[in-house]
């Protein structure tokens, strides 16, 4: 079959049967999709764009692997990691369930934290305990990788979950995430809002700039299958303004310190940093692996979130809106998955040359003074997975991996 027959084939697995508009009238088709109004009754904004873009890399992988036929892993044999809103009731189901299996085993490594009682919480606490080395650094996109595959395997591992993990596509979602199958407080979706309770605006950046306007959550989630969910690890940086209520200043931030969970999910937030469009131009303009990453991660000194800062702060609460315990909200994993997905499509879109492609200090605090972080530093997760090197994760189907995104 010649190439150009693939391609229709390529596109249809995302969907797509029609030809797309042109390049040139992308923007103004994104400018009339992203500013419609949200409804009560949830539309799945079109994430057409850079599902052609997935599919183009799609496409780009299966040629490169036939080039370089080098790995066991290849299209015929991968795990196919798939979106939230594509998953029956039935596969949200067995995937959440697979999330409170772990949030009810015991932690296998009490002695690094003593506030994690269960499996879950070891990778809270893991998080915790790197968080300044893995953001705003070299292996910012490589360690996540290869801490959501972590879990991903404990899912499976441990708890009999027989899927993959999926991924929060946020552009579907950024006009309405309150009521979308990720959030519409169902008992197929990863719960809703929290109550209303009063509070000030979300200091979500250093800089204190675009505070996040408070929205009609910010208590305890009451809905959905987490809303008797504890949070034992953390905060450690938090940003849910309600005086008094949550403030904890323990010196030891793997301490127990347990909790409800919190949200005050934003529209605010996901509509203005979200958007397919954002995504688009991300993987579109950023042609190098440091503007590609900090893009990714955001800008604070201008305020600009990035969808890496969008994304956790579309929740945001207690602890999604916390840097440090920010795996302790249970769509972490979700909003991690399309993080690693974004880098996936920006890889597959010139593989030869974004493949190896790696850069960036490793301090949160110093990234561009700290030293260079190397492809043969290693990636310890502790108790949650075997060492690897940074090397070893920069390719999906490839080193310890061997899957990919439709």
């Amino acid at each position: 079959m010649q190439l150009r027959h693939l391609v229709p084939a390529f596109l249809a697995v995302y969907g797509i049967h029609a030809a797309p508009a042109p390049v040139e009238n992308v923007e103004n088709s994104f400018a009339e999709r992203d500013t419609a109004a949200a409804s009560s009754v949830f539309i799945p904004a079109s994430t057409l764009y850079t599902d052609i873009l997935a599919a183009k890399g799609l496409l780009n992988l299966a040629i490169y692997q036939a080039s370089n036929p080098s790995s066991s892993c290849n299209l015929f044999n991968t795990a196919v990691r798939r979106e939230w809103s594509s998953l029956s009731k039935q596969e949200r189901r067995a995937y959440i369930d697979a999330e409170l299996c772990l949030m009810s085993k015991p932690s296998k490594d009490p002695s690094f934290a003593a506030g994690a009682k269960s499996r879950y919480d070891d990778f809270v606490a893991v998080h915790i305990n790197q968080t300044l080395s893995i953001h705003g650094t070299a292996n910012f996109l490589a360690w996540h990788r290869y801490f959501t595959w972590a879990f991903e395997q404990e899912l499976r591992n441990e708890c009999g979950y027989t899927g993959y993990q999926p991924y929060w596509n946020w552009g579907k979602y950024a006009l309405d995430p309150l009521h979308s199958p990720l959030f519409d407080g169902s008992d197929y979706s990863m719960s809703g809002n929290g109550v209303y309770e009063p509070h000030n605006c979300t200091n979500a950046l250093p800089t204190g700039l675009n505070c996040i306007p408070p929205g009609s959550g910010g208590g305890c989630v009451s809905t959905g299958p987490f809303k008797d969910y504890v949070v034992n690890l953390g905060p450690v940086s938090p940003t849910l303004a309600i005086p008094g209520i949550i403030d904890y200043s323990s010196p030891d931030p793997l301490a127990y310190n347990p909790r409800c969970l919190r949200r005050d999910i934003s529209s605010w937030v996901s509509s203005n940093w979200t958007k397919d469009s954002d995504v688009y131009d991300l993987v579109s303009n950023y042609k190098d692996i440091i503007s590609f990453q900090n893009h990714m991660q955001g800008d604070f000194p201008t305020g600009f979130y990035g969808v890496h800062t969008g994304g956790h702060f579309t929740t945001g609460g207690d602890p999604g809106g916390d840097l440090f315990a920010s795996p302790g909200e249970p769509t972490f994993f979700l909003h991690h998955a399309q993080i690693d997905r974004t880098w996936w499509i920006w890889q597959n879109q010139d593989l030869k040359n974004r493949i190896k492609a790696f850069g960036g200090g490793t301090s949160t605090l110093d990234p561009t003074g700290s030293p260079p972080g190397k492809l043969t530093d290693p990636i310890n997760l502790g108790s949650l997975a075997t060492t690897i090197q940074n090397q070893d994760a920069l390719s999906t189907t490839g080193g310890p991996f061997c899957y990919i995104y439709v």
